[in-house]
């Protein structure tokens, strides 16, 4: 099973799926041992739309990890996720939240267990997650960036750069961009792996590697700890392999079947998109322009 790490360290990219094949397969049991669980979903587009419409509330399975989602010191559902999430149920008619929190990695086993309705999580969207899980489209699209010294000395601005420069890295245990960096001509026993941005930044400063590389949100959070004031972070960008963009994006998680609930939703997401609004909920979070997308699940369920 896999495990998220603290809100600096969130692995949104990360290439080990093993918990949408375990929900594919046979999701882990909330108790102790495995359980088979029943994915094959609703019929006839499902009925739990017309279901929260009369409790009139949705709980919404989160992990506990900035920007994307988290409980506050205040005890309150905060994050970019959550506030989306909220104005899109309401108007649909459910105006009452309920946040489950639960470990990244239980997150789709809890929905088929039926612990909460969606999974409001900024959940990346790759194929084998889509065996398990039915998702909306996707409110943003990930950007990789990197943390380097003030200034940038190296000038170092893509994976290219890394490789040509012979530069040390450091990223994240199980990142994609290991294997972004890999695909650009970089030696992987130049690559450094680290517990979380933190460490990366660390790191950077005892001048252990020249650069870090992870996804621009996770590195814009860790930022504003302040608590490294020698490091910045290079401007969020599309990484390429072989001149092919890699495009990922995060959204919204229902259970197999349920496709009037999801479509529902996309209806009012893809409103929002077009009018600016989802911009506008998602600005203080850190999501800017640069993480607009027109990506669709559809397209994201094929990588």
């Amino acid at each position: 099973m896999i495990k998220r790490r603290s809100a600096v360290g969130i692995r949104r990219r990360t290439l080990l799926a093993g918990v949408a094949a375990l929900g594919a397969a046979g999701a882990m049991g909330a108790g102790t041992g495995c359980s088979r669980v029943d994915v094959s979903g609703a019929t006839g587009g499902g009925h739990q739309l017309e279901d929260l419409r009369k409790k009139g509330t949705v709980r919404m399975g989160i992990a506990s990890e900035p920007p994307y989602a988290s409980i506050n010191s205040k005890g309150e559902l905060t994050g970019e996720a959550p506030a989306v999430a909220k104005t899109i149920f309401r108007r649909l008619g459910i105006k009452n939240f309920e946040p489950v929190p639960v470990e990244f990695g239980a997150l789709v086993p809890g929905l088929h267990s039926f612990q909460y309705d969606v999974i409001v999580a900024g959940m990346f969207i790759n194929k084998a997650r889509c065996a398990a899980v039915l998702f909306s489209d996707p409110d943003y699209e990930s950007k990789d960036a990197f943390l380097v010294l003030k200034g940038n000395p190296k000038n170092i601005h893509s994976y290219a750069d890394i490789a040509k420069g012979h530069y040390r890295m450091g990223s994240g245990i199980g990142y994609a961009e290991i294997d972004y960096a890999v695909g650009n001509g970089v030696k992987k026993d130049s690559i450094q792996t680290y517990g979380d941005q933190i460490a990366g930044m660390e790191a950077l400063e005892a001048g252990r590697i020249d650069v870090f590389a992870g996804t621009a949100l996770t590195m814009i959070e860790a930022l504003k700890t302040g608590a490294h004031p020698k490091v910045e972070m290079t401007a969020p960008f599309t990484p390429e392999v072989d001149g092919k963009p890699q495009r990922d994006g995060g959204g919204y998680g229902f259970r197999i079947g349920e496709t009037k609930l999801r479509d529902a939703f996309n209806r009012e997401l893809q409103k929002m998109k077009k009018s600016g609004e989802l911009l506008r909920i998602a600005r203080p979070y850190g999501f800017t322009k640069e993480f607009q997308t027109d990506l669709t699940a559809k397209e994201l369920c094929k990588k």
